[in-house]
């Protein structure tokens, strides 16, 4: 889950890194009293989460009330890099002598954590990182030692930090790594992280991404989402505990591993090629069980989804027999019918591994009850794949 700065500033914060202060608004008004309360010159910040705000006009100085009122105007609605800016924040502004840059991340190449860092930010890094590599320093930490005072230190020089600065520069590093694994952090980055004109190093932006598989060690991750962009049907499904992402293809996947899911995903995007570049509309893994109830949420969430033409339910029956999964899909249909929401689109099924002959039979018998092209099943992946592209591209299936 990637934060807003000023959530990731709130973070930085509560583990004793230096920021500025502010103040989130959501209104030219809000921006104002801000700015009020803090007095002379402040920075208008379009909170999305992308970077090239600078670029793109999303941060502005303002040298009065007024005239944050105004930046906040200006800010507030545009569109930065595909995302409407909703809030921004207004922080006390800094008189900066240099811009450094340091980030903390999962460098699951190596299967460790890696540190970067250079006495030159403030710039696009990933420019910095192409143009002058040499510039970027990259340490790797490890896992168990993590960063302490040495580690900043090592840090610090291989980044180049002035010595005037080097000290201070190595214990925000270590509260940064604090901050890093306390939060369950899978990236935490400050671009720039500033020498001031009186000596303060200060962070002055922050992004920080959070593991979301460790959510049930932080309750307080919920109040950090943002419910304006989310998806509503990955809202749904996150309710529901299905593990669901929305793509922008027409053929719902359902399938039961998250290996077998991106595989299924490949596989109809290959088949979709044969019929005008059909792709799948999302990602699905239902897990090891294949209950009724789990497999109507998931096609009930599916079915939620106005570009989907077709479904194609991919399962390898190995801790769930195949004839569990046939008897899911079976009683999944009665469930939603029970609910007001009947399956009305083509369903492609493949079914291998633990009793699949006893499942064949049971979708077999079922499908003939239904009207035709309903339900089919297919033997194989691709031949599944590539029926479910067809069902997608052509409309064809039940009713047609």
């Amino acid at each position: 889950m990637d934060l807003f700065e000023y959530q990731a500033k709130e973070l930085f914060a509560k583990h004793g890194v230096p920021v500025t202060a502010g103040t989130l608004a959501l209104s030219p008004a809000d921006a104002k009293r801000a700015a009020q309360d803090f007095g002379g010159t402040v920075v208008i910040k379009a909170q999305v989460k992308t970077g090239g705000r600078g670029k793109a006009g999303g941060v502005k100085l303002a040298r009065g009330p007024q005239e944050a009122a105004d930046r906040a105007a200006e800010i507030l609605g545009m569109d930065i890099k595909g995302h409407t800016v909703h809030r921004v924040m207004v922080t006390q502004g800094a008189k900066i002598a240099e811009e450094y840059y340091f980030s903390i991340l999962v460098d699951r190449t190596n299967r460790t954590y890696l540190a970067m860092a250079s006495r030159e930010g403030g710039m696009e890094i990933e420019e910095l990182a192409v143009e002058r590599p040499e510039a970027l320093a990259r340490v790797p930490v490890d896992a168990l030692t993590g960063i302490d005072a040495a580690k900043a230190r090592e840090i610090a020089e291989a980044g180049r930090f002035p010595a005037e600065v080097a000290d201070q520069v190595a214990e925000v590093v270590t509260k940064l790594w604090d901050v890093f694994v306390a939060e369950d952090a899978s990236l935490v980055e400050v671009n720039p992280l500033v020498k001031t004109e009186d000596g303060a190093v200060v962070a002055l932006d922050g992004k920080v991404t959070l593991d979301e598989n460790a959510a049930f060690r932080h309750p307080d991750f919920e109040e950090l989402a943002d419910r304006t962009a989310a998806d509503p049907l990955e809202q749904k499904a996150k309710a529901k505990n299905l593990n669901y992402v929305k793509l922008d293809g027409s053929v719902g996947i359902i399938g039961n591993g998250a290996g077998l899911v991106m595989s299924t995903l490949d596989v109809v995007a290959y088949a979709g090629e044969e019929y005008g570049g059909v792709r799948p509309a999302n990602f699905l893994d239902i897990g090891g069980g294949a209950s009724a109830e789990v497999m109507a949420n998931g096609l009930d969430i599916i079915l939620g989804d106005a570009q989907v033409k077709s479904v194609f339910v991919n399962v390898f029956g190995g801790i769930t027999a195949c004839d569990a999964v046939a008897n899911g899909i079976l009683q999944a249909y009665e469930l939603l019918e029970q609910r007001g929401t009947p399956v009305k689109l083509p369903i492609v099924v493949r079914l291998d591994g633990n009793n699949a002959d006893l499942g064949h039979q049971i979708l077999d018998e079922f499908a003939a009850t239904l009207p035709a092209g309903s339900i089919e099943r297919v033997e194989t992946m691709d031949d599944a794949a590539r029926r479910a592209a067809e069902l997608a591209a052509t409309g064809q299936g039940q009713g047609a």
